[in-house]
């Protein structure tokens, strides 16, 4: 692969979860702390992304696939997102903050398949392994996680920014614009103008029964993670870690996750195959909540984080592979957004509504009871790891 196009395409990685990573774990912080919302509210204002995954990645995959340029798609997207960031930092009621996010994360779950889908075109314009290459640019997509949490730390250190948490919102809105301004740069991927509605063809496979139980566990699984999202940065901080250590101890996922792509990911699809990748995935996730059920040592809570990234990788990373490698390659846009909708969408937005009345069944005189909170996801990743070994082929 030529040094521009590994750039150019690093570069969109990099920032697009740069951006995520730089709100997404830690707001639940400022939502439940600062501005007092309920754990149902919190929860709402997560499925905000979840809600806006059901329905902007299908037609985002649709218009890439048949009548415009996948950067393009990215790029004005981001601007809309930036300006809508702005706004909603400075909102402090749930109403007015629902909105705002909402409308957010049309834009931003429209970019999330697209960018697989610009780098898995690329690469097959080019003849290039995509199972091979892929992990050398997904691994700046946890880089970019993990720095974006040690950046916001290193201001909450130095500006002292902690307390209100609306920082991480601010600098998700300024690398949006930061990603606006990339796309020009990004390599044209003009649209592969199916025949047949690429949406449709898409949903076509899951007529094949693996490939149903395939999506139907994904959509558990991932929901699952919004115990992540929703919880960990208030439970590190109720477990005595301070707020402005959190974003760095949560990004310890994502070094991980980096490693694992890197060195990780590749040689499991190729030793062990699809359906035990997924299963070691699942199973690392049933650990983490293990390790948050016994609530300390704060050393394994916060070593535990290093279980995500693993999860993340061998599981979410290693299912659009999976996706990519057994889609045709006029729908491969739509695909991607298929697998989307279902994980991040349908499957985090049912994931989210979970943890919000969870967290409220199980708070009392203003304090969560973390332990039945996490035992919940723990059980449910580990029936979903049973799923996979009994279900799935691979």
């Amino acid at each position: 692969m030529s040094t521009p196009l590994y750039l150019s395409l690093s570069v969109l990685m990099f920032i697009e979860y740069a951006i995520w990573g730089a709100w997404m774990p830690v707001l639940a912080a400022r939502l439940l702390g600062p501005l007092k919302m309920s754990g149902k509210q919190t929860g709402w204002i997560y499925a905000t992304l979840p809600l806006a995954c059901i329905i902007s990645p299908l037609a985002a995959g649709q218009l890439a696939d048949k009548w415009v340029n996948t950067e393009l798609i990215i790029g004005v997207a981001h601007i809309i997102g930036a300006a809508l960031m702005f706004i909603a930092a400075r909102q402090r009621k749930f109403a007015g903050l629902f909105v705002v996010m909402l409308l957010y994360s049309l834009c931003f779950a429209a970019t999330l398949p697209l960018v697989n889908s610009l780098m898995f075109r690329q690469l097959a314009e080019k003849g290039l392994d995509a199972g091979k290459i892929s992990p050398t640019i997904f691994i700046w997509a946890p880089i970019a996680w993990a720095l974006a949490g040690y950046f916001l730390t290193g201001c909450r250190w130095i500006f002292k920014t902690g307390s209100e948490g609306r920082d991480c919102l601010y600098l998700a809105a300024i690398l949006s614009v930061v990603m606006a301004v990339s796309c020009f740069f990004m390599p044209e991927t003009p649209p592969a103008k199916s025949g047949t509605a690429p949406i449709l063809k898409a949903m076509q496979m899951l007529s094949d029964t693996n490939f149903l139980i395939f999506m139907v566990l994904s959509m558990i699984a991932a929901g699952m993670m919004q115990f992540y999202f929703l919880g960990t940065a208030q439970f590190m901080q109720d477990m005595g870690i301070s707020s402005k250590n959190v974003p760095a101890s949560m990004a310890i996922a994502q070094v991980v996750q980096a490693v694992a792509t890197l060195f990780l990911l590749g040689l499991m699809i190729e030793k062990v195959g699809f359906k035990w990748t997924l299963v070691i995935g699942t199973a690392c996730w049933s650990l983490l909540y293990i390790a948050y059920v016994a609530e300390k040592p704060r050393w394994l809570i916060v070593g535990s984080q290093s279980m995500h990234g693993i999860a993340y990788v061998l599981f979410i990373i290693a299912g659009q592979i999976f996706a990519n490698a057994i889609a045709p390659e006029d729908i491969r846009g739509s695909m991607q957004a298929m697998i989307f909708a279902a994980t991040t969408g349908v499957g985090l937005f049912l994931g989210t509504q979970l943890a919000g009345v969870t967290m409220d069944t199980f708070k009392k005189n203003d304090k969560f009871q973390w332990r039945p909170i996490f035992a919940v996801p723990c059980l449910i990743m580990l029936v979903c790891t049973l799923g996979f070994i009994l279900l799935f082929k691979g």
